[in-house]
C-alpha cells in the first residue's frame, strides 16, 4: 500500500499501539469478548492523534504556562544498568542527516539508538525474506561490518508511522533502491527490556499455583468446541501454557478420541510405547503405571533426551474404586524452595541425577539436574528464572559408583535438598486431586506439572486411560499460529514479532 502524507492522516490503531508500547501502558489481555473491532474514528480524532505523536516537549505547554511534555515523552530514560548497551555514540547519525553506524530515532521525546546492523538484519521486505517460503534470502555474515544508513519517516495504513532506512553500503547484491522499513511500534518493542529471551510463547507469564489457586482458575473445555472452534482452542492452549493443566469433557468413547484431541495441536510424539498407549492394570507389568499400585508424583520419559512437553490422558473406563489422579506445580514448589533455602535450590540446579528405562528390549538412559534455569537476561536478575523441572523417582537410575564411595558430602547435600523439595511438592496445600470420570481428558505440561495416582481395586471394576504425547515444538508452533491469527503478532523466545505479510 502506498505511503500516506504524514500531515493528512495516520491510522489511529497503529499510532495508539505504538504509544501503548512506548509508554509502557498495560495492554488489554486476550479474551473472546474483547475482540470486537472498535468503530473507525473520524478525521478529527486521527489528526489529534497525529499531533500528539509529533508534539515536542517545547510545544506541549501545561495549563499553568510552564513548559510541558508530550504524551509520548513519558517514556523513561535508559536506566544506568542498560546504558552500556548504547556504544559508539560518536558514530550516531540522523540528527544531521548523514549516514552513520547507529541511527538515533526520536521515540517518546527521547533519542533512542539502533545499530544499523540490527536494523538491516531484521529487514523483512520481499528482497530479504521470501514471501512464500518466508525464508531469509541473505546471511547475517553478508552484512558489511562498517554498514551505515540514514532514515526517513513515513507512514501507511498497514503499519502506521515507520522509519525507512536507506543504506550507504548495503549487503552485496542489493541495489540503491533497497530500503528497510520498521514501524515505530516494532522499534518500541525492540527497546523493551521487559521482554526477556525465553523458549515460550504468549509472553512468559506463568501462573504458579497451589491447590486453592488452581481450584479457582481451573479450566474445562467442551470436546466439540475444542475440535471445531479455533478461538476456543487458542484460549485453551494459552491457559495451558500459563497454568500447565487443562481438562476436557464430553469426549466420545473411542480409542481415537485422544488422537483427535492431540491432532488439533499437531503431530503426536511416537515413542517405544507407541503413538498412543493404554494405562490399565495387567499382570507382570513393565511399567508401574500398568498396575493398581499407588504411583507417586513424577514426570514421564525423563530418561530420553527430549521428554514430551504435553501428556494427554483420556478416561475410557472409571469403574474401579479410587484411582484418583493428583497434580502438583513443580515451578511453584521450586520457587518456594528458593525462598526457603538458597543452598538447597542451587544444589538441585547443579547436582546430576540419572534416569533410565532398562528392559530386555529397551535401554534408555539420561542424566539431568532436578531444576533447569534459563540464563539471566536482566542485569538485576541475580537468580535466573526456572525453565524446567525434572522429577521422576520411579525411573531414577543408580548414581555413578564414584559418587557413593567414601565420604561424599555432595550426595548427602543433594538428598537433603531433594527431601525439602519433595515435602513442598507433596504438601496437601499444593496438590490438586481429581478423579477422572469416563468421557473426560486431562492435558498437562510434562516438564512442569507432576502427576500421580492413588491405588485402586482392579478386582471391582475396570480403570482404563488412553494416553498420548505432544512435543514442545509442536505445541508452541500451534500456539504461535493461533496467536498470529487472533492477535496480529506472534511470540517466540519471549519477543513479540509483527506478522510477515
Amino acid at each position: 500500500m502506498s505511503p500516506l502524507h504524514l500531515t493528512t492522516k495516520l491510522p489511529l490503531l497503529a499510532s495508539r499501539t505504538a504509544r501503548r508500547h512506548c509508554l509502557g501502558l498495560q495492554t488489554t489481555s486476550f479474551s473472546a469478548s474483547s475482540r470486537a473491532k472498535s468503530p473507525r474514528p473520524d478525521a478529527t480524532a486521527l489528526l489529534s492523534d497525529l499531533e500528539h505523536l509529533f508534539a515536542s516537549p517545547a510545544k506541549s505547554p501545561r495549563a499553568d504556562g510552564a513548559p510541558g511534555r508530550s504524551k509520548l515523552s513519558r517514556l523513561p530514560e535508559l536506566p544506568p544498568q542498560e546504558r552500556h548497551l548504547v556504544h559508539d555514540a560518536s558514530n550516531t547519525g540522523q540528527l544531521d542527516g548523514n549516514p552513520a553506524k547507529h541511527l538515533a530515532v526520536d521515540i517518546g521525546g527521547a533519542q533512542r539508538l539502533f545499530d544499523c546492523i540490527f536494523l538491516r538484519d531484521s529487514c523483512t521486505c520481499p528482497q530479504c525474506v521470501d514471501p512464500h517460503s518466508r525464508q531469509k534470502l541473505f546471511q547475517t555474515s553478508d552484512i558489511p561490518p562498517n554498514l551505515k544508513g540514514r532514515y526517513e519517516l513515513t507512514g501507511d495504513e498497514e503499519t502506521g508511522l515507520s522509519v525507512e532506512v536507506l543504506w550507504e553500503n548495503d549487503v552485496p547484491g542489493y541495489g540503491p533502491e533497497h530500503r528497510t522499513r520498521h514501524s515505530i511500534d516494532w522499534l518500541c518493542r525492540a527497546l523493551s527490556t521487559a521482554l526477556e529471551l525465553r523458549n515460550e510463547a504468549q509472553t512468559d507469564v506463568k501462573v504458579l499455583w497451589d491447590k486453592d489457586t488452581i481450584t479457582k482458575n481451573n479450566k474445562w473445555v467442551e470436546y466439540e468446541a475444542w475440535m471445531a472452534e479455533d478461538e476456543v482452542l487458542y484460549d485453551a492452549l494459552s491457559h495451558l501454557n500459563k497454568y500447565g493443566l487443562l481438562f476436557l469433557k464430553g469426549v466420545p468413547e473411542s480409542e481415537e478420541s485422544v488422537v483427535n484431541i492431540a491432532g488439533r495441536i499437531g503431530l503426536l510424539k511416537d515413542t517405544f510405547y507407541g503413538r498412543t498407549w493404554d494405562v490399565r492394570s495387567k499382570p507382570r507389568a513393565e511399567n508401574i503405571a500398568y498396575t493398581p499400585q499407588f504411583l507417586g508424583l513424577h514426570m514421564d520419559l525423563l530418561y530420553t533426551s527430549n521428554p514430551p512437553h504435553l501428556q494427554l490422558l483420556h478416561s475410557l473406563r472409571a469403574r474401579a474404586p479410587r484411582g484418583e489422579s493428583f497434580f502438583s506445580d513443580s515451578f511453584h514448589a521450586a520457587h518456594k524452595l528458593r525462598a526457603k533455602s538458597e543452598v538447597h535450590f542451587r544444589k538441585l540446579c547443579t547436582y546430576p541425577v540419572p534416569y533410565h528405562y532398562h528392559h530386555p528390549t529397551h535401554h534408555y538412559h539420561h542424566t539431568r539436574c532436578t531444576i533447569e534455569t534459563l540464563r539471566a537476561m536482566k542485569h538485576d536478575e541475580a537468580i535466573p528464572p526456572i525453565h524446567r523441572v525434572n522429577w521422576s523417582p520411579p525411573f531414577q537410575a543408580p548414581f555413578d559408583k564414584h559418587i557413593g564411595g567414601g565420604y561424599q558430602p555432595a550426595l548427602r547435600d543433594y538428598v537433603a535438598a531433594a527431601h525439602a523439595f519433595e515435602k513442598l511438592l507433596s504438601a496437601k496445600s499444593n496438590v490438586y486431586e481429581y478423579r477422572l470420570e469416563e468421557g473426560e481428558c486431562v492435558i498437562f505440561d510434562n516438564r512442569r506439572v507432576l502427576h500421580a495416582r492413588r491405588a485402586f481395586d482392579a478386582t471391582k471394576g475396570e480403570r482404563w486411560l488412553k494416553g498420548a504425547y505432544v512435543d514442545d515444538d509442536v505445541f508452541f508452533s500451534r500456539l504461535r499460529v493461533l496467536q498470529e491469527r487472533f492477535e496480529g503478532r506472534w511470540t517466540a523466545d519471549g519477543v513479540a514479532r509483527e506478522v510477515v505479510k
